[in-house]
């Protein structure tokens, strides 16, 4: 059967899934880059220097990194585990979404089933009893009552015609009796068919 185009089920919650992980791992960089800056700062308190010269160079030997600096290693990282963050997103959503949408398939192939006219099919789905085993109980037991029902029509449909061909038989006989004998009443033959119909 073909759908209408659009995303399907699947696409849509790995989608869903992989946007859920990409914005908490760009909210923890946002935060810990928030964080890290804070404790920056953008000059550096040299006490070797005199007067206002005092605050403006590092000491001699030392690197201490500036908000440049950080920007420039913790960037390039940080679009590195977004990437990692968005492959991983897709990838386990995709497979998250397929697991979680399995019973849905079992669901699926079972009611085509039953379109076909196979109505003794059952999903007998086990686990535990969520939204899908639910819906698949629910299935069952509807198949189960359509079962019985086509059953007693069934029934129903062989003792109509079997009530129906008695009387038609006997109404066949009587008029072979009727044909075979030529001196036989006429009247006589339409009181007995009316007697048998």
């Amino acid at each position: 059967m073909d759908r209408a185009p659009g995303l399907s089920v699947r696409l849509k919650l790995t989608l869903s899934y992989a946007g859920l992980v990409m914005l908490a791992g760009g909210l923890l960089l946002v935060t810990v880059w928030v964080f890290l800056l804070r404790y920056v700062p953008e000059v550096i308190d040299n006490p070797q220097l005199p007067g206002p010269n005092r605050s403006s160079l590092p000491v001699p030997g030392w690197f201490v990194p500036n908000r440049s600096d950080l920007l420039r290693a913790f960037g390039p990282r940080a679009a590195a585990v977004l990437a990692f963050l968005l492959i991983f997103g897709v990838l386990g959503g995709w497979i998250l979404a397929g697991r979680m949408l399995a019973p849905l398939a079992r669901i699926t192939n079972a009611t085509r089933v039953a379109a076909d006219g196979s109505l003794s099919h059952r999903i007998r789905m086990e686990g535990r009893k969520d939204e899908f085993r639910e819906l698949s109980d629910a299935f069952d037991s509807m198949l189960a009552q359509l079962e019985a029902n086509v059953a007693e029509q069934q029934r129903f449909a062989a003792n109509a015609s079997h009530e129906l061909r008695t009387p038609l038989a006997i109404s066949r006989t009587l008029l072979d009796v009727a044909r075979n004998d030529p001196t036989h009443d006429p009247g006589e033959l339409i009181e007995r068919l009316r007697a048998v119909n």
